[in-house]
């Protein structure tokens, strides 16, 4: 099974330059707590719920007032929509993320993959292993 046949590819994307209350409320609008970062096409990080929460809320900061480049996380992990099912599930263990970006082989955001998907989509046993990896205090 690859990525491309679990994948979420509805997926709402959020510039950096863009406000933090704005990309709160896609946020809120489409029920998602992670919104790729895009620039002129090009994938270049990931603001999560938590980002929001620790380097904006907790420090005071006025969400109107500070961009998403300002808060998101750095760099992106992603796998690309052609890798297999495993592939995409160690990279979020060996990670510890809940979601990853999918690209095709030019680099396009094209999807998701987010624990649920593998949850529901995956064998038992591989969505047990995903959870208990993500799920374990940082490394």
């Amino acid at each position: 099974m690859t990525i491309r046949d679990i994948m979420t590819t509805e997926v709402k994307l959020v510039h950096p330059d863009t406000n933090i209350a704005e990309a709160a409320s896609v946020m809120k609008d489409f029920d998602v707590g992670a919104l790729p970062v895009v620039d002129g096409g090009e994938p270049m990080g990931m603001l999560t719920d938590r980002d929001i929460a620790i380097r904006i809320v907790a420090e005071g900061k006025d969400p109107k007032q500070v961009s998403v480049r300002d808060a998101l996380s750095d760099g992106l992990t992603y796998a690309y929509d052609d890798q297999s099912l495993e592939e995409a599930a160690k990279l979020m263990e060996d990670h510890q993320l809940r979601r990853l970006a999918i690209l095709d082989r030019d680099k396009n955001l094209v999807g998701m993959v987010s624990m649920g998907d593998v949850a529901t989509r995956a064998d038992t046993q591989k969505a047990g292993e995903v959870t208990q990896e993500v799920s374990k205090p940082e490394k």
